[in-house]
């Protein structure tokens, strides 16, 4: 199990970290709440790793915090819930966000996110309340953060020729259908805006704070 992994940050886009540790380039899919949190190509990062192993692939899943990394674990153990669609939930709300969702059992929040349907939310909100325990001392209960992570200042971002046009391909690979990318943006978009900027505040208008 790789679990942990430093190196320096080769290239980045919304979805993809590649990181070169040792003088290998590990692909590591991240969902958009670790984009954020990404530091300019060049420099040294540290993520908490998943390697998930299948007979069709093998995908290395990265985090920013290990929080994320250890809910992220959890989700997969949910029955209907496979990596990527952890990984999309958690693109959707980082940790503490979520965490919140299963403490006050609120399942309009996770039906926003593409994938997840009534009874998946359902599920995840039943499931996962007895699993929470186990992420005990990462976080306090009852006083999880709803605030969307805005990332690091200087966060950068992956090569198309306008932050909107980033920003709603970013949500399009979430699993939003395009009408609905675009529309979020238009509602948050404003001169100057990276695309981070701009697929952190459509996401916490698609995605309502409990």
């Amino acid at each position: 199990m790789i679990g942990r992994i430093r190196g320096i940050l080769i290239e980045k886009t919304p979805a993809q970290a590649l990181v070169e540790c040792a003088g290998l380039g590990y692909e590591v899919d991240i969902p958009y709440t670790t984009f954020f949190n990404l530091p300019e190509n060049g420099e040294e990062l540290v993520l908490h790793t998943h390697f998930v192993v299948r007979e069709d692939a093998q995908s290395l899943y990265g985090f920013s915090s290990r929080l994320d990394r250890d809910l992220f674990r959890l989700l997969i153990k949910v029955n209907g819930v496979g990596p990527k669609l952890a990984a999309g939930i958690l693109s959707g709300l980082d940790a503490n966000q979520f965490i919140r969702c299963v403490e006050a059992r609120d399942a309009s929040a996770l039906v926003k996110l593409p994938g997840v349907g009534k009874k998946t939310a359902e599920r995840l909100l039943i499931e996962m309340a007895d699993r929470i325990g186990q992420l005990e001392g990462q976080f306090t209960p009852g006083s999880a953060n709803t605030t969307v992570n805005a990332g690091a200042p200087g966060a950068g971002t992956a090569a198309v020729h306008h932050p909107a046009e980033e920003a709603e391909a970013a949500l399009i690979a979430l699993g939003y259908k395009p009408q609905e990318a675009s529309k979020a943006i238009s509602r948050v978009a404003a001169d100057g805006m990276s695309s981070q900027e701009l697929i952190r505040l459509a996401l916490r208008n698609m995605i309502p704070a409990s």
